[in-house]
């Protein structure tokens, strides 16, 4: 069985690292450089970087602080945050990401994933989706979780990875910094209907979170959490190792 990947989120913002409760109440958190560094170091197994508020405000991904992000760590990195053009593609890789996310900017042009995928290759693109419940139904919501698109979240993972995503994030908005747990209902929906790798992002708390996401869902390769890393509430090799306990597949 492929080892389950522990990824830690850096949502960055004016170039600094920032966490809040369902994608609100931002607070200061530490320099993404520096959190890279030390995650790089304590057996992280990838890494991924946003530019939380470029989509929001019409603008390009800061590249300056990614490039000093890139060049300080050892595991994969993908990037996202105001991917709308193949361009955006091109100038995130050479600042050296090694996967590049697409939310917002897929929505309003859901041919970027295919071009991107045929340029650069499936396993380069990351099609990130942040989700909501609204009326019953998981509703895709756009610039940083702050506009409801009226999509239906299943249908459009599906769409995607039709047009060459090969990966799929998964934010559920409705977990996310509350700290109660993977949202299991919405990740086996996504599960249930795609064939390439799905990370579950959003709701961890503990340690127990990641044992009863991949017992549970054995079909979701990585658990995704930002401030029970960041703020030491939970370490990586810790998780590992009560993962590894659990017989759960992991590098250590």
């Amino acid at each position: 069985m492929i080892a389950k990947r522990i990824i830690p989120c850096l949502d960055v913002k004016d170039g600094r690292v920032v966490k809040g409760v369902n994608f609100r109440e931002l607070a200061d958190v530490n320099s993404p450089v520096e959190l890279a560094q030390y995650y790089s170091a304590c057996g992280a197994d990838e890494l991924v970087f946003y530019d939380i508020t470029a989509s929001a405000e019409g603008r390009s991904l800061f590249t300056d602080i990614l490039t000093q992000t890139a060049a300080c760590v050892f595991i994969p990195l993908t990037v996202g945050g105001g991917i709308q053009t193949l361009d955006d593609f091109d100038r995130v890789l050479k600042c050296g990401a090694d996967k590049v996310s697409v939310n917002s900017g897929a929505i309003r042009n859901p041919s970027l994933i295919r071009q991107a995928a045929q340029r650069y290759g499936n396993q380069c693109v990351v099609l990130s989706v942040d989700a909501k419940r609204v009326d019953g139904q998981f509703r895709v919501f756009a610039k940083g979780g702050r506009e409801d698109t009226g999509l239906d979240a299943i249908q459009w993972i599906q769409h995607g990875v039709q047009n060459g995503a090969g990966e799929i994030v998964l934010n559920s908005i409705d977990t996310d910094g509350v700290k109660g747990g993977f949202d299991l209902e919405m990740l086996k929906a996504v599960c249930d209907v795609v064939d390439v790798p799905v990370i579950a992002s959003g709701g961890a708390g503990c340690i127990e979170h990641f044992v009863t996401l991949f017992h549970t869902l054995p079909n979701v390769d990585a658990g995704l959490a930002a401030s029970i890393f960041h703020f030491g509430e939970v370490t990586i090799p810790a998780l590992k190792q009560a993962l590894a306990a659990q017989k759960i597949p992991t590098r250590l």
